[in-house]
């Protein structure tokens, strides 16, 4: 009986099946004999085609005469037909079927945030009748269907948060009058706006935001006139051009959202014109010019951002008319002058971010009586003393940044009032007093960064009271007294820098209890005795550097210590390492005598802490006899020298001679005999040959051209008589170094960056007008076709390739950061930047050419780096004029995250942009690291990919101190790469 109560079951849903097959086949005739309701053939055959892992559609029974009773289900009172369907957040998956179109009567369909896929069917003519369509957060991918165009009585339309794609129909909006809310938001659509959407008159709120579209919408869809408008909201797209004084049309506008555009020009003038206004973010744009004071009629204003603009005018005085503000940014622009008095009026503002511009003067007091909880002012020139006030509103205080200011006096204990605080920044500045103990009183604080100070004093005992402290950073002040032992209660503790102090005494053995510490920083003081031996079971350390201390006898045996090269442990007493070339000291109860004269040298001129132990008059009588030996041989190696070079130079200047005079044509144009040469040719390897070159037009021609980057367009160029092809770069003139010697002594340098995981520069041509590098080519392409731009014919990555490139990379960069001084900074570091050999040997390729602009200002970044999204470090999008060598190494954190992962740096997700390093932090706290990986390149080793990940996450980190040196980067690869047995012991 069971068997066949299931078969007759299973009959009766093919039988459902098949009648509504023949009500869509047949005509009304036909059919009029099945008298089953259409509303329950419709939702069988659409419960059909969806997976239900819950069963939440469990009440869903065929064998009903109607649905109305049925759970998510609605029906008109009067004739029983369905009109309304709300299945959100039910965690339904499959396809949107057909059944749905048997409900005539149906007005509401609401499928969100579930896992529905495929594409919106084109048969989905049901959308005619329908007065409200949601669809929004699934899996719905593929183009808009044309059907879509016969909206004639849909009030509301959300497809947003799924992966479709395409340009829009033109068409699209032909219908569109009875349209209230549209959302398109969070999906892959390009291409310019429809010119039918201003026939959407009657649109209340228009979503477009997270899409790839682009082109001037000024002229095209006439979005600005669409006068009902109360929400428009356009943000991270790639639209262009300004926006006209017509904002004025837009009179019932209350939120307006423009940020991450290209959008340029100024600010319309008439925008205060919109009195309901409360959320207006322009940020991440192009606008320059002043502020307009209509401005100041927004007494509505709740949310106020234009931060990464090119504003220039006075902070406005007006600021404090807008009562209602809650998140004021106007960061990363060029505002000038002082805060007025009147900011201390915004009693509502929570968020305050004014870094990066030009203010001076003092910080009114009247800031810390706010309610903030974020209070940014870093970047500035502000000065005088940090002012604290007496408002019990100090508990809503959670982040604070006065860092690089010109802050003076002393670091106020009332700070330890602020109960909430988790991040404290007051780096960068010219305090001078001790760190107050009240610091250690903060039970949240993360981060505590009081780094290039005048600080003095003892480092506080009570500093990680309360145990949460991640990143403390006290580098660069005049802190003396040893490193107190509590600082071991710092269990969270990630990063700890105490570098360039007059630290005294020795290495707490309690450094040991930070478990979760990766950055060990005590370069530059005055510390003493052995390393602790127990810090070699810190697992997740990941750099350290003690350098230019006192300290002596043998390293840790295990953990990061059996790596670390001479950089982190030279200018020491006597350690014991094979890589150091000074005595070995053992802590011992009868020191050694050591000769303190052997280790000059090494100590790098840091200090001169012993006398000498040896007798003056023997080392007299020895010294007399080396300079003597040193005199004579220097003198027969100078006369040697000599004849060498001026025989040398005779043979170079003869082939420049030659070399200058092939090249003239192909930089100058042809010039008759006897012409002087138009440029200036340097080759820095005499073997090179220019035969075959030819002239501009057939070197910059268009067939030529293999790529273009930040700095200009390259060509291959073939040199005939050597059977082989070399790179050259025509660089994009604007903000260039106009002087040829400052040019020639700028590119002359990077000539020097010889490196096997670098691209040789091999010369140059300059004129007035056009200036070209003189590269090596290499022709197994780059990294980012590698990864991303492979064709199905060609194998993905394997992982050896791939951390053969990480490591190569970083060895590149560690050579151009710590082989030259100042360090050559790259900039641009990503895939296309990366070009590979034959053996897949990954070669960099565009480093330092920043060094030939004459400046790095904040809208040269924003133009230059919008290619490298996802690859520039905060720092230089925010603070372009303080950069170093962190920048690349957050670029190569990136890097690494992408050659592991698969994926890119920056995808529009269903939550806004979704950043690689984020989605791989997160995974990795959940303990999903697998999800990560990319399935593509096969078999791997976890043990080299799991660390390879972490050291990504460390380097990606978003504040520029707690990122290693590439130089520790290179350590750390090569530690993961042949992990050190736990047995060995340093001699």
């Amino acid at each position: 009986m069971k068997t066949m109560g299931i078969i007759t079951k299973g009959s009766l849903h093919v039988l459902i099946c098949l009648l509504l097959f023949m009500d869509f086949c047949m005509g009304d005739d036909e059919a009029s004999s099945i008298k089953l309701n259409d509303d329950v053939l419709g939702l069988t055959v659409f419960k059909s085609d969806i997976k239900d892992p819950s069963s939440y559609l469990q009440s869903w029974n065929e064998d009903d005469n109607s649905p109305c009773s049925w759970r998510f289900i609605k029906c008109y009172p009067n004739n029983g037909r369905v009109s309304e369907i709300s299945l959100d957040g039910l965690g339904l998956s499959g396809k949107i079927g057909k059944g749905i179109q048997k409900l005539e009567y149906l007005k509401v369909l609401s499928l969100s945030h579930n896992n529905f896929s495929g594409t919106i069917s084109r048969g989905f003519d049901v959308l005619n009748r329908l007065k409200r369509l949601n669809l929004s957060y699934n899996n719905l991918s593929g183009s808009i269907p044309s059907s879509f165009v016969n909206m004639n009585s849909l009030r509301f339309l959300d497809l947003s948060g799924n992966s479709l794609s395409g340009s829009l129909p033109d068409e699209l909006f032909q219908s569109c009058s009875s349209l209230r809310s549209l959302s398109l938001a969070e999906n892959s659509f390009e291409g310019q706006l429809p010119s039918t959407l201003y026939r959407c008159s009657y649109l209340n709120n228009l979503n477009l935001s997270n899409n790839h579209f682009s082109g001037n919408i000024d002229f095209v869809s006439g979005i600005w006139w669409m006068n009902r408008l109360r929400s428009l909201d356009l943000s991270y797209n790639s639209f262009s051009g300004s926006v006209p004084d017509g904002v004025l049309a837009l009179h019932y506008l209350k939120r307006l959202h423009l940020q991450s555009n290209g959008f340029s020009g100024p600010m319309p003038a008439d925008i205060g014109l919109c009195p309901h206004l409360n959320s207006l973010d322009l940020s991440h744009n192009l606008f320059d010019g002043p502020l307009p004071d209509s401005l100041q009629r927004l007494n509505s204003l709740v949310l106020f951002s234009l931060s990464n603009n090119m504003f220039t005018s006075e902070f406005p005085p007006w600021i404090g008319n807008l009562s209602s503000l809650e998140y004021l940014d106007l960061s990363s622009n060029n505002l000038t002058g002082r805060l007025p008095l009147s900011i201390g009026n915004l009693k509502a503002l929570q968020y305050l971010r004014l870094s990066n511009n030009k203010l001076i003067g003092s910080i009114p007091a009247g800031l810390f009586d706010l309610g903030l909880e974020n209070m940014d002012l870093s970047d500035n020139r502000f000065n005088g003393l940090i002012p604290i006030g007496s408002n019990s509103l100090f508990e809503a205080l959670r982040n604070l940044d006065l860092s690089r200011n010109d802050l003076e006096g002393t670091i106020p204990g009332e700070m330890g009032l602020f109960a909430n605080m988790r991040y404290l920044n007051l780096s960068w500045n010219k305090l001078q007093s001790r760190i107050p103990p009240e610091l250690g009183l903060f039970s949240n604080l993360t981060v505590l960064d009081l780094r290039e100070n005048a600080l003095s004093g003892d480092i506080p005992e009570d500093i990680c009271e309360s145990g949460s402290l991640v990143i403390l950073q006290l580098d660069g002040n005049s802190l003396s007294g040893p490193i107190p032992d509590e600082i071991g209660n710092c269990s969270s503790l990630y990063s700890l820098t105490l570098s360039h102090n007059n630290l005294t005494g020795s290495i707490p053995k309690s450094v040991s209890e930070l478990t979760e510490l990766k950055i060990l920083k005590l370069e530059f003081n005055e510390l003493s005795g052995e390393i602790p031996k127990e810090l070699g079971l810190l697992e997740n350390l990941l750099a350290v550097n003690v350098s230019y201390n006192q300290l002596i006898g043998r390293l840790p045996v295990g953990g990061i210590f059996p790596s670390l090269d001479q950089s982190a442990l030279q200018g020491n007493l006597g350690i014991c390492s094979p890589l150091l070339k000074g005595p070995c000291k053992l802590n011992v109860p009868k020191p050694l005598v050591l000769d303190p004269d052997a280790y000059n040298g090494q100590m790098g001129g840091h200090r001169q802490r012993n006398e000498s132990a040896v007798p003056m008059r023997s080392y007299h009588h020895i010294s007399l006899s080396v300079s003597a030996i040193v005199a004579i041989s220097a003198g027969v190696l100078i006369v040697t020298m000599v004849i060498i070079v001026s025989l040398l130079n005779v043979a170079v200047r003869r082939r420049l001679e030659f070399v200058e005079t092939a090249l003239e044509s192909m930089c100058s144009g042809s010039t008759k005999s006897g012409s002087p040469p138009a440029g200036k040719l340097i080759l820095f390897n005499s073997k090179l040959s220019t035969s075959g070159i030819g002239n501009p037009e057939i070197l910059l021609n268009k067939a030529a051209e293999i790529g273009e980057g930040v700095f200009g367009t390259v060509y291959k160029v073939p040199l005939s008589r050597q059977g082989r092809f070399m790179a050259i770069k025509k660089l994009a003139t604007s903000n260039l170094i106009q002087y040829p010697d400052d040019f020639d002594q700028e590119v002359r340098v990077l000539g020097k960056a010889r490196h096997p995981n670098l691209i040789s520069l091999e010369g140059y041509y300059w004129t007035p007008q056009i200036q070209l590098l003189i590269t090596e080519y290499e022709n197994n392409g780059n990294l980012q076709t590698k990864l991303h731009e492979r064709s199905g014919s060609v194998t993905p990555l394997s992982w050896s390739n791939r951390f053969k490139i990480i490591a190569g990379i970083a060895k590149g960069l560690s050579y151009l950061h710590h082989s030259f001084r100042p360090p050559i900074i790259h900039y641009d570091i990503k895939p296309s930047n990366i070009l590979l050999d034959e053996d897949y040997n990954p070669k960099i390729s565009d480093f330092g050419l920043a060094r030939l602009l004459t400046r790095l200002e904040n809208h040269v970044i924003s133009n230059r780096f919008q290619g490298a999204l996802g690859y520039v470090a905060p720092e230089l999008a925010c603070q372009s004029l303080r950069v170093n060598e962190k920048c690349d190494v957050f670029g190569f954190g990136t890097l690494i995250l992408e050659l592991v992962t698969g994926r890119r740096p920056v995808k529009y997700g269903e939550d806004n942009v979704v950043i690689l390093s984020d989605h791989v932090r997160v995974s990795v706290e959940q303990g999903n690291v697998l999800d990560c990986v990319d399935a593509s390149m096969g078999d791997y080793t976890e043990d080299e990919v799991f660390p390879v990940l972490k050291l990504a996450l460390v380097c990606t980190s978003q504040i520029p101190s707690s990122r290693p040196s590439m130089a520790e980067v290179v350590q750390i690869l090569q530690v993961i790469k042949t992990p050190v047995p736990q047995t060995m012991e340093t001699p």
